[in-house]
């Protein structure tokens, strides 16, 4: 048996991991790599292994570093079952069509503006057209029914609680080669407790070899039941200023979030009855599918939803979802205080950038940054306070009020990953730690060493592979 790391090694993006067993393979996620145009495209477009020979992909969840190159995945010949749960499937049928449509939109833009005259045309990375041939290989399981996706090698979903339909997956393995059974649990990424609208993460009985991510394994967050009192002060404070509340939002999960403490606090009375617009089209149709899955609601909201007698937790009078450009660009015009969700959650992509650019030169105005956020990013420049920052090729001076929330974030911080771990019943005797940058993942391995008694913990290289 052999695991080879073809993303998110020692970096937190395009998570894809190939498992090798019984003459198999296995995909643990395809996700999209992001980072400096050129790298990423050449990343994204060569796989280091042969879609064709892949068997069987595992989705842990819809988020684009996970399950953005699926496309890419099937356009070069994989024919296999992607396996995920039913809300991650409805996800993905919206984020991945929205992805083909931005692949479409910067190769035109490269063409057009960017390529130099002795440079051919790029074609996009993939189409819309190609993601909806994607969508006809999703095969979407529930939680805890186990299935047999390969000869001798049996699958479980348990509810990892860091989005809608995410998943930690346990696969039991008959491996032939070594005569002996294998517990492997892929971690996906672990959510944190009392997050709104999602379930909290289930704990491992079991790990004999563990994957496990480790964006926040160096730092903590504040308690997640702080969130809507720090929300409200933000709101409150930017209010009384005469100023706009910008929120760059990631469309899946986040916004949703947001969305369901905003309506909270209206009803509580504890901020202004102020317009609330989520300008992302993108958005507004995950949201649909968000409605479409109350089976996978948390307690809290279900309890909210009986005491207000409300059917729809991501709906309120203040509230306005924006498809139009005409409607986005209206809200660049507004004098009076209001607050804006809109994507992408790095500030990299969207209408986002249009209301940064607009806003971020006012002192009355606030930006607040609520994930995890990508170096060299627009996004990352904020977060670590530069003066100046270029938005569509232009500087401007930030004189917004910049803010990070990390309460809202949906990975676990470094004493939950750890807490986590701590409560595997039987502990892994390898672990291999991804989806993180180098410090994080470090920290986090000398800390499951040291207060968990972990013996083998790994930070894999790109491409490393390893027999077990």
């Amino acid at each position: 048996m052999r695991i080879q790391f073809h993303g998110a090694a020692q970096t937190v993006t395009g998570s894809q991991h190939l498992i090798t067993v019984n003459d198999k393979n296995i995909l643990l996620d395809c996700g999209l790599y992001q980072g400096k145009r050129a790298e990423a495209r050449e990343r994204n477009q060569s796989f280091a292994f042969d879609p064709k020979k892949v068997d069987v992909l595992i989705l842990s969840h819809a988020h684009i570093d996970h399950s953005g190159n699926i496309p890419s995945l099937v356009k070069q010949g994989f024919s296999g079952e992607i396996i995920c749960t039913h809300a991650t499937r409805d996800l993905c049928a919206n984020m991945l069509l929205d992805s083909g449509h931005i692949q479409e939109k910067d190769a035109l833009f490269f063409n057009e503006k960017i390529r130099k005259a002795h440079e051919d045309p790029i074609e996009p990375l993939y189409t819309q057209e190609d993601a909806i041939e994607a969508l006809n290989y999703f095969y979407p399981i529930p939680y805890h029914k186990s299935r047999e996706i390969l000869p001798d090698v049996e699958l479980t979903f348990l509810d990892a609680g860091h989005m809608l339909g995410s998943t930690i997956v346990s696969l039991q393995i008959q491996d032939k080669d070594s005569n002996r059974e294998i517990r492997l649990v892929f971690s996906g990424d672990i959510g944190r407790k009392n997050l709104p609208i999602i379930r909290d993460p289930q704990t491992v009985e079991h790990a004999d070899i563990l994957i496990m991510e480790s964006t926040y394994g160096d730092r903590l967050h504040p308690p997640a039941p702080e969130t809507d009192k720090e929300l409200a002060e933000i709101v409150n404070r930017t209010h009384q200023r005469g100023g706009a509340l910008v929120i760059p939002s990631f469309a899946v999960g986040r916004t949703q979030q947001i969305v369901y403490v905003f309506q909270q606090l209206v009803a509580e009375g504890r901020i202004p009855k102020l317009p609330i617009y989520v300008d992302s089209p993108l958005a507004v149709n995950v949201t649909e599918a968000f409605r479409s899955h109350p089976e996978v609601y948390d307690k809290e909201i279900q309890d909210y939803m009986y005491t207000y007698h409300d059917d729809d937790p991501f709906g309120f009078d203040q509230l306005h979802y924006t498809r139009s450009v005409e409607d986005s660009k209206q809200l660049n015009t507004k004098e009076e205080p209001f607050v804006v969700i809109s994507a992408s959650g790095m500030c990299e992509a969207g209408r986002i950038l249009h209301h940064l650019r607009n806003r971020v030169g006012d002192p009355r105005n606030t930006v607040l940054i609520v994930g995890w956020q990508a170096p060299e990013t627009l996004g990352r420049r904020l977060v670590d306070g530069q003066k100046t920052v270029r938005i569509f090729g232009e500087e401007h001076i930030v004189r917004a009020e910049v803010i990070q929330m990390g309460s809202l974030s949906g990975h676990a911080d470094a004493d939950e990953l750890v807490g986590w771990v701590q409560a595997i019943g039987k502990k892994p005797r390898q672990t291999f730690l991804v989806h993180g940058e180098p410090d994080p993942a470090n920290t986090l391995k000398k800390r499951l060493e040291d207060e968990v008694g972990l013996e083998e913990v790994f930070v894999p290289e790109l491409y490393q592979a390893v027999r077990l």
